[in-house]
């Protein structure tokens, strides 16, 4: 499914979003301000008007963060994904099932991760072979 011209640039709007506030200025970007905003509170008074504001203000910041990691993690797990299901298909040893097993009911995923166990249990107990 083609995406649309605009949900393109809202992607890589949150994207960058994501990139921007993950680094360490950011941070100190935010102490700075919020330690501004209370010295100014303390200074006029502590305005319920301008607590309001910065209450709701912090709560729409919080909710639009929300779904910019969302959206980001999202965007990660699938590009991950694709290169692990790539990685299955040119490996001559690997279970082709498991190629997309993500989209599997919880009972097969329990039954191969039961297999797996069994699987590692086995070759653990199993004596070691010999050099020739």
């Amino acid at each position: 499914m083609e995406h649309s011209t605009l949900q393109r640039r809202i992607s890589r709007v949150i994207q960058w979003v994501d990139e921007v506030t993950s680094r360490s200025g950011a941070a100190a970007t935010v102490v700075l301000v919020l330690t501004g905003f209370l010295i100014l509170l303390v200074i006029v008074g502590f305005p319920s008007g301008w607590q309001t504001g910065f209450a709701t203000t912090t709560e729409a910041i919080s909710l639009i963060m929300l779904f910019v990691i969302q959206h980001t993690q999202s965007r990660q797990q699938i590009a991950l994904q694709l290169k692990l299901d790539e990685l299955i298909r040119t490996s001559p040893h690997a279970d082709d099932h498991l190629v997309h097993i993500e989209a599997a009911e919880d009972s097969e995923l329990i039954e191969r991760e039961q297999g797996q166990i069994a699987h590692h249990e086995a070759i653990r107990e199993s004596p070691p072979r010999q050099a020739s």
